[in-house]
């Protein structure tokens, strides 16, 4: 009897991480097919035409919709066993021990390493919020992951070279410091929900939670959260996949082209309804400069389709209010503008 006791909960742990690794290979296998199944069931099972307008709109709603969905259901589930972990104490502690500038610096800097797209990055945001973390901090993270994107650091490195894609680097990482900065003086706390808070505030005590408590819990908060969003998320793709499959690159040009002063705020108008990942932009990026519009220009209007996406917003919509939102809006777009002119200037 004391042989089986003490071995059952090993049994369990090792039961535990088997379930575990069948359901991150299961995910690994569904993202990587999304595309493909996307275009079978657009182009084969609805009998689209490939590149017409109703085909390209269908295709990325059925590729966008699960693909969301899949990554807040990744994303939220292991940074909330990640948060587990940690106290929320101690992450504060951590990011504002020197000061709010050098923790929102710490937190754009974190953004400028994670390889998020604006969707991807907000539940990381909404765990700063929880946790209690300065507001001005957690903005420096969400401003930063999207603006500073691992397609355009390569794009640039290959293009200008290495001195360049630094000084991308660089200016994003600091115009993220600088609005998080901005955002945290303007004193807007109470533009978060009041839910956040209640959340912030269970967190509060100290638990050392097993393996499999902190595992149900994430699964059971990654459910809350997928139900609190979905209808908002679905309506926003729809109105993206619209706009993707309706607005040709012809008609960025012929607004945002070399000889037009206004080009870089006018490609940043543009592309806010719009909506891709960071790799998605790659063939608009090429046929837009094979076109002849400004790299400065380019950069800008890829910047704002990843950093201010209609799903990102409906989904910050549910965390914080309407009035911090149009903030960190204008705080981004600001942002964007000021980068494409600068890259235009330089180069």
């Amino acid at each position: 009897m004391i042989h089986q006791a003490a071995t059952t909960p090993r049994a369990g742990r090792r039961r535990l991480l088997v379930v575990s690794a069948l359901a991150i290979a299961l995910w690994v296998i569904a993202y990587g097919q999304i595309q493909a199944l996307a275009d079978l069931l657009a182009f084969e099972v609805l009998g689209l035409e490939p590149g017409s307008h109703l085909g390209e709109a269908v295709a990325f709603f059925l590729y966008d919709v699960p693909k969301i969905f899949l990554l807040l259901s990744g994303i939220v589930f292991v940074v909330t066993v990640i948060r587990s972990f940690f106290p929320p104490e101690r992450v504060r502690q951590v990011l504002v021990a020197g000061g709010e500038f050098s923790g929102t610096a710490l937190a754009a800097l974190l953004g400028v390493v994670t390889p998020f797209c604006s969707c991807s990055a907000v539940p990381l945001f909404i765990g700063f919020v929880e946790s209690g973390i300065p507001l001005g901090v957690t903005f420096g993270f969400l401003i930063a992951a999207p603006v500073v994107n691992e397609v355009a650091l390569i794009l640039l490195a290959g293009l200008f070279g290495w001195q360049v894609a630094l000084l991308y680097v660089g200016t994003g990482l600091l115009v993220a410091t600088v609005g998080g900065v901005v955002i945290g003086w303007l004193g807007l706390d109470d533009q978060v929900e009041a839910y956040v808070r209640e959340i912030k505030l269970g967190n509060a005590h100290e638990e050392r939670p097993t393996l499999a408590q902190r595992l149900t819990e994430a699964w059971a908060y990654t459910r809350d959260l997928l139900r609190r969003v979905m209808h908002w998320v679905v309506g926003g793709i729809a109105v993206g996949a619209l706009i993707h499959g309706y607005v040709p690159t012809e008609f960025v040009v012929e607004y945002a082209g070399r000889d037009n002063p206004l080009a870089v705020p006018l490609a940043v108008l543009i592309a806010i309804p719009l909506y891709s990942n960071a790799a998605g932009t790659i063939p608009i990026v090429q046929a837009l400069m094979a076109k002849g519009v400004p790299l400065g220009t380019t950069l800008a209007f890829m910047m704002a389709i990843t950093a201010i996406s209609v799903p990102e917003l409906v989904i910050l919509r549910r965390v914080i209010k309407p009035r911090l939102i149009a903030v960190f809006v204008a705080d981004v777009t600001a942002a964007i503008i000021m980068i494409g002119y600068l890259f235009n200037a330089i180069l």
